[in-house]
């Protein structure tokens, strides 16, 4: 039987790197077993879910490498939620409320007040008909709630191992508003039975979720899933990440300019036995993803290492990888492959390579506190054809010349060279500026 996963993201906000972490696992994981990837927007929030986020979400998956092979909206499917929520009905597996939050509240706090755990005490099923007809004459509308069978629900998770839930401890869940609306616990699982989904893989805060949905699967008559849920990463000071607040959002990380393997590796490796390490492609991510390699224990997400893979990312890549991000930004040309070869290990995001690009490849000068030392290295350089020994042989007979060693010897070069300390190696820059270009920045006299 083909495998079939699901992201279910409700399209009110950003996606984080905590939500990218599920989809990716999804999508990865359909990959590596020939299966199919839904996109599945949780959007019968009718108040704050926005297409606007929906689309957003779209285009951030694509931008880290993932597209579903079928996108559905909950939205289009409310018929398909009224058809199961009437055969709950006929069943008699659910049954009318009528208290209102406010009532709700205040029994959760006398419960409290009263050490006992805050369990809806299912008042709603002692109401007469005659009740439930005045309550509504009042004009109160119902929700309705799913009723749990107080056993002990058993299942295996791909993750966690062995797991098991008291229902009697549970709140039998809402499953319907008052206002007529769907809420998540029902309509996710009608859609996992109608889709054929074959595997849930999900945050470890929906495991409280699971015991309710499978006795719903089994009212439902579909055939239950695998479920596996793995550990969440929070902020790097310990707190929960929101879609509400935008923080790591993967629209800031794109913003901040962050490599999207990078962010993707990260997102997927972080809290497993497997190390975050740099990896050629999305593909390569695929053999990776095991679910046994999950840890238990909840981690903490540092920004600092997108930034750090990211670097590590461009350092790795050869120039066709690059030729067209570089040729957006005016650097293409016979020299811009050279260019790449120079300067790839030293920048930290390619949007640095305009600047070392005008360097490099255009007249510049910069003046010396040594212009004798100049005069001298002037005399000494090689002839053209510059190639990558040119350096070595240039700054060997400079050294026997005036004795010079180390940063004395090297420095001044550079300095004249590029008026920077640090930069790419001075054996690749000589090729790149050409010997006229060389002698005119050594020259004490700057150029009219």
């Amino acid at each position: 039987m083909s495998r079939l996963y699901r992201f279910a993201p409700s399209p009110t906000g950003y996606i984080h790197i905590g939500n990218a972490r599920p989809a990716l696992w999804n999508a990865l994981l359909a990959k590596k077993h020939g299966g199919t990837f839904i996109l599945r927007f949780d959007d019968t929030d009718i108040e704050r879910s926005k297409q606007e986020y929906a689309d957003a979400i779209i285009e951030d998956l694509a931008w880290l490498g993932v597209v579903p092979d079928r996108t559905e909206r909950q939205s289009d499917r409310i018929p398909r939620y009224e058809a199961a929520l009437a055969a709950l009905k006929a069943k008699g597996a659910v049954y009318p409320a009528y208290e209102t939050a406010d009532e709700l509240e205040r029994k959760r706090k006398r419960q409290q007040a009263r050490g006992l755990p805050p369990v809806y005490d299912r008042a709603a099923l002692k109401l007469s008909e005659s009740e439930r007809a005045a309550l509504e004459a009042e004009g109160r509308k119902p929700h309705w709630r799913f009723r749990l069978s107080g056993d002990t629900v058993r299942w295996h998770d791909e993750v966690r191992g062995e797991c098991h839930i008291e229902t009697s401890a549970l709140s039998d869940p809402v499953l319907v508003r008052a206002d007529g609306t769907f809420l998540y616990t029902f309509a996710s699982v009608v859609d996992d039975i109608e889709m054929g989904v074959t595997d849930i893989v999900r945050g470890e805060d929906h495991v409280a979720n699971t015991a309710v949905q499978i006795e719903l699967f089994a009212a439902l008559g579909g055939t239950l899933p695998r479920f596996a849920h793995h550990n969440l990463i929070t902020s790097a000071t310990g707190e929960e990440m929101s879609k509400r607040t935008g923080a790591l959002s993967i629209r800031s990380l794109r913003a901040a300019g962050a490599d999207p393997l990078a962010v993707a590796i990260v997102a997927v490796l972080t809290g497993t036995s497997e190390p975050v390490q740099p990896l050629p492609d999305l593909a390569s991510l695929v053999a990776l993803v095991d679910l046994s390699k999950f840890s238990r224990a909840l981690t903490k997400f540092d920004p600092a290492e997108i930034h750090d893979l990211s670097k590590r990312l461009l350092h790795a890549k050869p120039y066709g990888a690059v030729r067209e991000n570089l040729a957006a930004l005016g650097i293409a040309g016979g020299k811009a492959e050279a260019f790449w070869g120079a300067m790839h290990g030293n920048l930290d995001h390619i949007d640095e390579a305009p600047a070392w690009w005008d360097l490099l490849t255009r007249p510049q000068h910069f003046p010396s506190a040594e212009p004798e030392f100049l005069t001298e290295a002037a005399k000494l350089l090689p002839d053209e054809p510059f190639d990558g020994e040119t350096w070595s042989r240039w700054i060997g007979a400079l050294q026997a010349a005036t004795g010079r060693k180390g940063k004395a010897l090297f420095m001044p070069l550079r300095l004249a060279l590029t008026g920077r300390e640090s930069g790419p190696e001075l054996k690749a820059v000589l090729p790149l500026l050409g010997r006229s270009e060389v002698l005119a920045r050594l020259s004490s006299v700057p150029r009219s």
